[in-house]
């Protein structure tokens, strides 16, 4: 069970409400009693879904100045968790969890931020809550898509501000560090007196750049020094950051972090592989104008045993690696830094991933389920993010812009297909030399089957339904009489090379319509899919993990 806020946030009175939604607008903590809430699905069977797992690593080799600045990480992270819950929620946690009095449920309710289900398409699960709104909190919740497209105002599409009504009904942004003034001012001073801990120069000056962008409402500038650093044994990717929670637009970002140390034999590994991106971009599977712009040549590739989950990386189901920072402009000049979270993959690698091989699988085709491969294919994912196209070819404008809140879902997707697109060129040129190629691809099979399970709430479900759907028509795999599926080697290499031109050309083109139809006739399970997956919750194999985690676990 993740570790509960330390600390009581003053909520402001912000316009708008989510009576709508079932619950109050935000509040204090001090709010009177509220009445008790009862489920209207079954908590305790689903919390069985997340495997529990101790969040640790090794900390010997860090210094008691080390040790005390991760601690104060740790403190600004749990402050990145209260307003990951009033944006996703529209509340505190206490305002929802003080209302169950069943443990269990209490915990279901921690895991997913709010009454919705996050891998059952975001059902609600508890009484008195309607639909999850699509924009969160974010946006009034009486706010139609019409209203927002006619509406002109500063700060409309900027992914720092919350949309509001004033007075007159009429809609306006807010600045973060305006919403969330206290929040940051503190969260600041902890990122600051953690500098003052750092040995590692270009890290105490991140810190305290990130610290500065929580008061200005600009990130830029401390994006570019997280790029700069290289040698640091910790790292912290901590502030408001992806924007899969805003699913009416995808425009808003979510507060997070992550707490990191890093694996210094591991990264040394995947160092060789940063120098061969360009040349990747280069050969991808689609006309130049697809791939005309050439990424920062500075990426990293690296390792990281992760210690602190916060906010949106917390929610639902966990993040295993990352790839950053989203700012277009910096990945044209800099690049993007890939962090592999290795504790965390491994701990779905060997809970998740080999029992469903061993139902889904054929056995002839279980031992290339490998470790490795799943390494290798969630890396190159996160490699994948930074190459392609990230404005549109023919017309100004971002794909991030013009596909709106389809623009997450097909990122995702994506990467997933390209990441093995980079596999199989790097493994046939000698650079990968960890197996043979069937180990990936039978793994990236398996894989699916494994993210599907995340629903259509997630952007990497609706991206893992679509690539199990096209691969399907295109022969990639069979299925036997006993349910179990095989790779067919040649056939699906075919689809990764046609299903990638076909996303890259759908983002390069901006083709908000085109996406959608994509969405609409492949982002779906049928049937038979639906009978296989019940097979794997049947044989209690977990959707994801859960952690325990903090200082405490920790022993700091």
């Amino acid at each position: 069970m993740r570790s509960f806020t330390k600390h009581s946030l003053t909520a402001l009175a912000l316009s708008a409400t989510l009576a709508a939604c079932g619950h109050a607008p935000e509040q204090s903590s001090a709010t009177a009693a509220l009445p008790p809430v009862e489920l209207v699905a079954d908590a305790h069977s689903r919390l069985a879904i997340y495997h529990p797992f101790d969040l640790t690593s090794d900390l010997s080799h860090l210094s008691e100045r080390q040790r005390h600045m991760v601690k104060l990480l740790i403190e600004a992270s749990e402050i990145m968790d209260d307003l990951f819950w009033r944006q996703a929620y529209g509340s505190s946690a206490e305002h929802l969890l003080s209302r169950l009095s069943d443990p269990q449920v209490r915990q279901f309710a921690a895991i997913n931020y709010g009454p919705w289900d996050r891998l059952n398409n975001n059902a609600p699960f508890l009484t008195g809550f309607g639909e999850k709104p699509a924009g969160a909190n974010f946006y009034p919740a009486d706010m139609t898509k019409e209203e927002f497209e006619q509406a002109d105002f500063p700060g409309k599409i900027d992914q720092y501000t919350l949309v509001r009504r004033d007075q007159a009904g009429q809609l306006y942004a807010i600045p973060y560090n305006e919403a969330y003034e206290p929040e940051l001012q503190r969260a600041a001073e902890l990122l600051r007196e953690a500098a003052e801990f750092a040995d590692n120069e270009p890290f105490k000056t991140y810190l305290k750049m990130r610290a500065d962008a929580f008061l200005s409402n600009e990130y830029q500038a401390s994006d570019y020094a997280w790029m700069d650093m290289t040698e640091n044994a910790i790292d912290v990717v901590i502030g408001p950051i992806e924007s899969y929670e805003d699913q009416l637009y995808g425009y808003r970002t979510a507060f997070e972090s992550y707490v990191l140390v890093k694996d210094q034999e591991w990264s040394e590994k995947l160092a060789i592989f940063a120098e061969h991106l360009p040349a990747l971009q280069h050969q991808l599977p689609v006309p130049d104008a697809y791939k005309a712009e050439v990424p920062g040549t500075g990426a990293q590739l690296n390792a990281y045993d992760v210690i602190y989950y916060a906010g949106h990386s917390n929610a639902g189901s966990k993040t295993i690696a990352i790839n950053l920072p989203n700012d277009e402009q910096v990945q044209l000049d800099k690049g993007t830094r890939r962090l592999q979270l290795k504790n965390a993959m491994r701990a779905k690698f060997d809970a998740i991933l080999v029992p469903i091989a061993e139902e889904l699988i054929v056995p002839e085709q279980r031992a290339h389920i490998t470790f490795d491969a799943f390494f290798a294919n969630t890396m190159f994912h996160e490699v994948a993010h930074g190459l392609g196209i990230k404005n549109l070819v023919n017309q100004p404008g971002t794909v991030r812009e013009a596909l709106k809140e389809h623009a997450s879902a097909l990122e995702e997707g994506k990467a997933d297909i390209l990441g093995l697109y980079m596999v199989t060129q790097l493994l046939e040129a000698g650079v990968i030399t960890e197996g043979v190629l069937e180990d990936y691809y039978t793994t990236f099979l398996a894989g699916i089957f494994r993210s599907v399970r995340f629903g259509a709430a997630s952007a990497h479900g609706k991206a893992n339904m679509i690539r199990f759907n096209y691969f399907a028509q295109a022969g990639a795999f069979t299925r036997n009489e006993h349910g179990q599926y095989a790779v067919n080697m040649d056939a699906m290499r075919d689809a990764m090379n046609s299903l990638s031109a076909k996303i890259l050309t759908l983002q390069g083109d901006g083709d908000y319509q085109g996406v959608g139809e994509l969405f609409d006739t492949m982002g779906h399970i049928d049937a038979q899919l639906q009978a296989d997956l019940d097979r794997l919750a049947a044989a209690q194999i977990p959707v994801d993990i859960t952690f325990r985690q903090g200082v405490e676990v920790l022993g700091l």
